[in-house]
């Protein structure tokens, strides 16, 4: 096992990559999204470069991709809400339509000044979710932007956060659980009160006084995604690349990416000490057993 000091180095010049990475395939922001609820509230600035999105006590705000992607791996730099964000949430994710949908979810859930976010991510299936595990972050998320990334292919859902792996979902289909492969999914982000729930159960509510609130965005990459062609009813993707996913050919690339070494070993530093909740732990909520995906 890496020592904690080599680790920490690693884990340094891995942001470094992603960042540098970012910079130089990031689109401008007018091409990539469209603003779709806010009144007003949502803003693109910058000639492109940034989005802002506010909350207060009238209304949240919200934007989608122009596009609609059948896997992919997508990163978005955020800067989330300072002070007091308790009530609020963060939303980024991927969602299909429908109400068998598919869906990836990171949510930042605000809090009281001095007390840290919590990282809320889930993954539905066919309308089924139910799947949470959440984190603390190593950082303070609202004094910098810093690289949320979703890595969607046909073997695995992998969460990262500045380059390093917080969360993998694996296809389970081999014990019966269905798997995001068939139903293209839309980037959203949204800022929006959810004070019955969002900061400790909802006993901390949002105090308006502090309002409005708002979160930033910049360098939307998609450039490594699939995207789809409702027309066409086709991805960009080689149909043939996606089939020799298992064959003998092999490949590279975010399409066959899986978790080397040490990104198995970060992962573990990740969950072992910013872990707050995993749902395949929760023996209470689920007394006839975890759900089979736990034991892949």
């Amino acid at each position: 096992m890496a020592s904690s000091s080599s680790l920490s180095t690693l884990i340094i010049i891995m942001i470094i990559i992603s960042a540098i990475s970012i910079l130089a395939s990031s689109a401008n922001l007018y091409e990539n999204v469209d603003i779709t609820w806010g009144d007003g509230r949502a803003k693109i600035l910058n000639n492109g470069d940034l989005l802002t999105l506010s909350l207060d006590q009238s209304s949240g705000s919200g934007f989608q991709s122009k596009n609609e992607y059948l896997f992919g791996k997508i990163d978005m730099q955020i800067k989330l809400v300072p002070g007091n964000s308790a009530g609020t949430v963060t939303a980024y994710y991927l969602k299909s339509p429908g109400t068998t949908w598919d869906e990836i979810d990171f949510e930042f859930l605000g809090n009281l000044s001095g007390d840290p976010y919590i990282l809320h991510t889930n993954v539905f299936s066919q309308g089924k979710g139910n799947r949470e595990q959440q984190f603390y972050l190593w950082f303070d998320p609202t004094a910098d932007f810093h690289t949320y990334s979703i890595l969607w292919n046909p073997q695995r859902i992998i969460f990262s956060v500045d380059g390093t792996p917080i969360r993998e979902f694996k296809n389970a289909e081999s014990v019966g659980v269905p798997y995001l492969k068939s139903q293209p999914m839309r980037i959203y982000s949204s800022l929006w009160n959810a004070d019955d729930w969002a900061t400790r159960g909802g006993l901390v509510k949002t105090d308006w006084t502090q309002a409005p609130f708002s979160s930033s965005y910049r360098n939307y990459n998609d450039a490594t995604a699939c995207v789809w062609s409702a027309s066409a009813a086709k991805s960009s993707c080689n149909d043939n690349t996606l089939k020799s996913q298992s064959g003998d050919g092999g490949g590279d690339g975010w399409l066959y990416e899986e978790l080397d070494s040490s990104n198995e070993e970060r992962l573990k530093w990740v969950q072992n000490k910013y872990m707050v909740y995993n749902y395949c732990f929760d023996t209470t909520r689920f007394p006839l057993g975890i759900p089979p995906e736990c034991s892949l």
